[in-house]
């Protein structure tokens, strides 16, 4: 009866694995109603953390599958009735060495591809670009050093959700921003996070890319990631750091890099343009600066703006698809 049970158990540990898969679609860059497991990768880092994630499972699985046979296997075998007379054997060399090999060796099975996942993470290829993310209360400042653009990002309030709702955007509640990171497609961004000097421990999270890193005062951390998928990957602050803890999102577009090079030039015009308002005395002339800067800002919303209607078109045209498809 024992090898029946034994032999069931990775049989029934793989059928757990794959209801709690079929059950728990996760949904891309954002929680979904219902789900049990991590959201879906779009970095390679995040995709090697779901391949670690789901052999560390297996294993537990199995372990606890196996647990829960020999209990059930122990009462009955060795209940009262079965055994009315219980063992006097005080030990076994063989079965004492069993359990203390059999757990070092599964701690070394998980050990390596650990440390393979810390070295992928903390080994930082060559990046492409350079963002920088600085935690306050209770909103970020997010800054391209190399290109000389930075911006705050906070929460959007319900109204101004429900204006890009109108204009079949999609502004998730607690989740969208007015303004998002621009990061392109397939290419390696190293991000540098800090938060304010007087200021308190934030952390910078997107799961989708497998990114978390604290945000210190007076110190920089760093993570990395290569989006593989493009659209809209939201995160929040994940470190506790006051009342409006739970009202830090961080939203990251990733566009086509054409997309890309036009909202950076955009950008770039408008602080040239803002730079110069803040040096001119003539005040008619910083009039007209400001409502050039003005309309650059806008210029680059709407490239962003147009970039989210095309990846929303292109993920509600495959939802339909999808659910056609399954009728």
């Amino acid at each position: 009866m024992l090898r029946r049970l034994l032999c069931s158990a990775p049989a029934a540990a793989l059928a757990m694995l794959l209801l709690g898969a079929s059950v728990a679609w996760a949904g891309m860059g954002q929680p979904s109603p219902g789900e049990m497991g991590l959201q879906a990768a779009a970095s390679p880092v995040a995709e090697e953390i779901h391949k670690f994630y789901d052999f560390v499972n297996i294993i537990i699985v199995a372990i606890a599958v196996f647990v829960l046979l020999l209990l059930i296997y122990v009462m009955y075998r060795f209940n009262e009735r079965s055994n009315p007379t219980p063992s006097a054997v005080t030990h076994n060399t063989a079965l004492e060495v069993a359990w203390t090999v059999v757990p070092i060796l599964i701690l070394v099975a998980i050990a390596i591809p650990s440390f393979r996942l810390l070295h992928l993470q903390y080994s930082y290829p060559k990046a492409d670009l350079t963002l920088k993310a600085t935690g306050y209360q209770w909103y970020w400042e997010h800054a391209y050093p190399e290109l000389g653009i930075s911006f705050e990002s906070r929460m959007l309030d319900d109204a101004s959700r429900e204006e890009l709702i109108g204009q079949n955007l999609p502004a998730p509640r607690n989740l969208a921003v007015d303004n998002e990171v621009i990061v392109p497609l397939n290419k390696t961004v190293n991000t540098l996070v800090t938060a304010a000097p007087d200021g308190v421990i934030h952390d910078w999270t997107i799961p989708s890319f497998g990114s978390k890193v604290d945000a210190v005062p007076g110190r920089i951390t760093s993570t990395w990631f290569k989006p593989t998928v493009e659209g809209i990957f939201y995160g929040q602050c994940s470190e506790l750091c006051g009342k409006d803890h739970a009202f830090m999102p961080i939203a990251v577009r990733v566009v086509k890099e054409e997309v890309f090079a036009a909202w950076t030039d955009a950008m770039k015009q408008a602080n040239e343009v803002g730079k110069s308002a803040s040096g001119e005395k003539d005040k008619e002339k910083r009039k007209q600066l400001l409502q050039q800067k003005k309309e650059l800002l806008e210029k680059a919303k709407g490239i962003v703006r147009q970039a989210a209607l095309e990846q929303a078109g292109v993920r509600q045209f495959a939802k339909t698809e999808g659910a056609s498809q399954a009728k």
